[in-house]
């Protein structure tokens, strides 16, 4: 018997919305060619996954994690299971692999509709392939087929993935919640992490499970969860704190061909030593949507989420609140200093508001705006809202000049769309050339937590207008610039606690300084780091950094495509990154098709073209999901 597993699986960059994911049956008795498909909830004892084994090693801030899935049929007929299971932010699949006996299958690339065709064509000859699929921004689902009566199959996957850190402690998350992987009990769950540090490890711990951990060395943990016949209700959250070092900066370089740019992950934490009475002021306005739409609860949760903005600013920073349907109402005719009698008055407006109208984004926009233009602190507009533009300007371009004009200033705009028919290529768009950042709340998402957390993170801005480069020795007089596609491309602010992630491309090898240039309270302020740049690496220990970037840029060119439209140097591009770096998204998987001529890139490029048009869906569950 002939038997192949086939891999489908693409990475897109952002932030990882809400999962929903559940095992799933697949009943193939009555028509093999479209089978019917059973909950898992609905047949408990067919299957089960019966057991989940995590092998990880966190280096520094970079884990490499092994996931392996054991299935189980325990019904008296052959079926399919499918297990449905998130990747972290920041992560990168690298391998799949499924267990037959003793033998173990690698997973071949091959374009997505290809490979469920030869999948559900192995289905019918009663063979054994393996499927893993992209559902959706880091969403991944693996299928087995097919499972005899009583056997078992094992399914494995290797990704990796940076590790955030904040305030001091690097933290590795594993999802597990029950909605995101089975309904059935869980035989058993085994988690082996290994940490290592250049500099002693102060403490390790979680806040979600009872943890054995080991200490061999100052610089090595070991640490180990098992589990059995449970049901797991939230995900494992690992800590860990290493010794302080004055370094606020650490480079990591991978060059395999010495000839060719290399690549860089570079993590900043830039500490600037301020008493609390010293914080940067800021500025904040809250733009809340309070159209007929957010009636009921949508509308309550987006008034608390503007107290808990107002609850936590700093004495002395200014504020306002913007109230918008159709017609526009400010808390205050002008910015407030806030204070406790302020914090009041602003209590009692947002208590009085009430859902009814129509949604003028624009006007909302503009008179937010109006409030940020004269003083130089740093400024933020909080907008919310759950609709599409009916009242006022309506057309997207209008709405984003008339944004970028008003906008002289550089505040940052960060945006929260609330539900499926919120108009997500606009408020990309307004967040882009905003300088900041749009986040999406699915229905059954809580308003007020995902715009608290958000919140948290910039309360408290430690340096503004930040710049980062690298300084290659000047020895060499070296011209040309050192540093080339840079990701994230523009880093504005840091907050306290919080770290600058990059990654990019350097032309030239050698010591290093990395330079962050910034402002605090408004005075320029400049730093170096000592670091280098390798001329050619040995061995691929560090590979994974080249796939991370290359992940960046992919993501970045959908990007483009998505706000600007579809344009043929960056359709050439992402095939070309897709053919070298093994990278597939939903809309460049078929590039590893054996039957298709990838050399013939006037085809690939009409087949991008096609793919890319779903990503012309603005609103609805389509255009969600595609954030």
């Amino acid at each position: 018997m002939t038997i192949s597993v086939f891999l489908i699986v693409s990475f897109f960059v952002g932030e990882m919305p809400a999962v929903f994911g559940q095992g799933a049956l697949i009943d193939f008795r009555d028509r093999p060619s479209r089978p019917h498909i059973v909950n898992a909830g609905q047949a408990l004892h067919s299957y089960r996954v019966k057991s989940l084994s995590v092998d990880a090693v966190l280096e520094g801030q970079v884990a490499q994690v092994q996931i392996s899935q054991e299935f189980q049929n325990t019904s008296n007929r052959t079926i399919e299971a499918s297990f449905v299971f998130p990747i972290p932010q920041d992560g990168a699949i690298n391998r799949l692999t499924l267990m037959i006996g003793d033998k173990e299958y690698e997973a071949n690339l091959l374009p997505r509709e290809e490979a469920r065709r030869i999948y559900e064509g192995y289905i019918r000859r009663n063979q054994d392939p393996a499927l893993l699929e992209w559902l959706g921004s880091g969403m991944f689902r693996t299928s087995v087929f097919p499972i005899p009566p009583g056997q078992r199959r094992v399914v494995t996957i290797r990704y990796s993935q940076i590790c955030r850190q904040y305030m001091g402690l690097t933290e590795w998350n594993l999802p597990l919640r029950n909605a995101q992987y089975t309904s059935n009990t869980l035989q058993s769950m085994k988690v082996n992490l290994v940490i290592k540090s250049e500099q002693d490890i102060k403490s390790v711990y979680s806040p979600t499970h009872r943890l054995g951990i080991q200490r061999p060395s100052d610089n090595l943990a070991r640490v180990n969860l098992e589990l059995r016949n449970i049901i797991p209700s939230s995900d494992l959250q690992v800590f860990y704190d290493a010794e302080n070092q004055s370094l606020g900066a650490s480079v990591i370089s991978y060059r395999p061909a010495e000839k060719e740019d290399g690549y860089f992950l570079m993590l900043v934490s830039p500490r600037v030593e301020q008493k609390k009475e010293e914080a940067i002021r800021k500025k904040v306005v809250f733009v809340i949507d309070r159209s007929g739409s957010m009636v009921g609860k949508s509308m309550q949760q987006a008034k608390e989420a503007t107290k808990f903005v107002v609850n936590h600013l700093n004495d002395g920073d200014l504020f306002n609140i913007v109230a918008y349907d159709a017609e526009i109402e400010a808390f205050e005719p002008e910015l407030q200093t806030f204070n406790q009698s302020s914090r009041t008055n602003a209590m009692n407006f947002i208590e009085g508001l009430f859902a009814g109208g129509s949604t003028n984004i624009d006007g909302a926009l503009s008179t937010a705006l109006d409030f940020l233009k004269e003083d130089q602190l740093p400024g933020y507009v909080v907008f919310l809202t759950d609709g599409k533009p009916t009242r006022g300007e309506t057309a997207i371009t209008k709405i984003v000049q008339n944004m970028r004009q008003a906008n002289a200033s550089r505040n940052r705009i960060c945006c929260f769309g609330v539900g499926y028919n919120v108009n997500s290529l606009l408020l990309d768009k307004l967040a882009r050339e905003g300088f900041g950042q749009s986040v999406y709340v699915s229905p059954e998402e809580d308003i007020e937590e995902k715009v608290s957390h958000f919140y948290s993170r910039i309360s408290s801005p430690v340096m503004t207008n930040i710049s980062i480069d690298l300084d290659v020795d000047t020895s060499r007089n070296v011209q040309s610039k050192v540093l080339n596609r840079v990701y994230p491309k523009k880093v504005y602010d840091v907050f306290a606690g919080d770290q600058i992630v990059l990654v990019g491309r350097y032309r030239h090898a050698g010591q290093a300084k990395v330079l962050v240039r910034g402002e605090v309270n408004s005075e320029k302020v400049k730093m170096a780091f000592p670091t280098e740049l390798v001329k050619k690496s040995k061995g691929s220990k560090y590979a994974f950094v080249e796939k991370l970037w290359a992940v960046r840029r992919v993501g970045e060119i959908i990007d483009q495509i998505d706000l600007y439209g579809k344009n043929g140097e960056l359709m050439d591009e992402m095939i070309e990154l897709s053919r070298k770096h093994g990278i597939l998204t939903p809309y460049t998987s078929y590039l590893s098709d054996e039957n298709s001529d990838v050399r013939d890139l006037d085809q690939a490029r009409r087949r991008v073209s096609d793919q890319l048009q779903g990503l012309e869906q603005q609103s609805g569950e389509s255009g969600f999901r595609q954030r």
